[in-house]
């Protein structure tokens, strides 16, 4: 043989945690913008429209204005499920227009047996376009077994959320301390393991916020609810939550920024809103010693 054949290498696609560093770094951002349309809250000009032609003017408005800004996007299901089937045409679009240079979350606290979680994962992932999905570990980590057989999307465990009564069963006490804790460990393992794996952590506990990150350590990313209309302060979660790069952090801002204006500037308002949190974010973020 005169020639050696020269062996083909296909290159191995990152995995999540990867790519969410990957577009941190690109994007110098932190901010995740939640797609949360409400009926009952959106600009003036809008409230008139019927139902499925207003969701679309909104996001048609809010998506392009906080683009620039924005390194995330997360939808919360049930905000598209009030429309309808129109509901679901639009996370389809929108997963598609927003592309792959931004990370878009499903937000749904998935739950179920083994084989129903294949189909939330197949759903999420290959029908409708997400990075990755919100989910639950209260029926067995059995459960999140589906989302491990595919590195390159991820699962963001709620650990602690934000709200007022999730201390009812996230802080109930166990040998390892708060049941949450127990839930923080067992993520570090599985994103260690398959670089996947993440956290939900509401921005009103900032004590949370600091024992996971040390429980965690470096490139394990959180991400973070409750910034804004929720009272979360933006300094404490940005201290407390960025790992040793400054990066590890998704801070997800929902009302503040779409609601930032009722009237015709409702657009500008949310894109001048989403500048000045990414913006606050980054300063916060330079008063750290991390590097990388």
């Amino acid at each position: 043989m005169l020639f050696r054949r020269v062996p083909s290498y296909r290159a191995v696609p990152p995995r999540f945690s990867q790519r969410v560093d990957q577009i941190l770094r690109a994007r110098d951002s932190l901010l995740c913008v939640g797609l949360d349309p409400d009926p009952g809250q959106m600009p003036k000009p809008l409230r008139r429209l019927a139902p499925a032609a207003q969701l679309e003017r909104f996001l048609s408005g809010v998506v392009p204005a906080t683009f620039p800004h924005a390194a995330a996007y997360k939808m919360q299901l049930g905000s598209y499920l009030q429309y309808g089937p129109d509901g679901f045409r639009a996370l389809a679009r929108w997963t598609k227009r927003i592309g792959a240079s931004r990370l878009k979350l499903l937000d749904l606290k998935a739950n179920d047996i083994p084989n129903t979680m294949r189909m939330v994962r197949d759903g999420a992932f290959r029908a409708f376009g997400f990075d990755a999905v919100t989910v639950t570990p209260w029926n067995g980590w059995e459960t999140i077994e589906p989302f491990l057989d595919d590195p390159t999307h991820g699962f963001f465990v709620v650990a602690h959320s934000s709200n007022p009564g999730s201390g009812d069963f996230q802080e109930i006490p166990t040998p390892r301390g708060p049941l949450w804790h127990a839930v923080v460990g067992e993520v570090r393992r599985l994103a260690h393991a398959h670089g996947n794996a993440g956290v939900v952590l509401g921005a009103t506990f900032s004590d949370a916020l600091r024992t996971a990150r040390e429980t965690l350590g470096t490139g394990v990313p959180i991400l973070v609810p409750g910034i804004g209309a929720q009272g979360g302060s933006l300094a404490t979660t940005v201290r407390e939550g960025v790992d040793a790069h400054g990066r590890g952090l998704l801070v997800n801002a929902s009302r503040s920024i779409l609601y930032a204006s009722a009237e015709k500037d409702w657009r500008r308002a949310a894109g001048r809103e989403a500048e000045r949190t990414k913006v606050q974010i980054n300063q916060l973020r330079l008063g750290l010693r991390t590097g990388g």
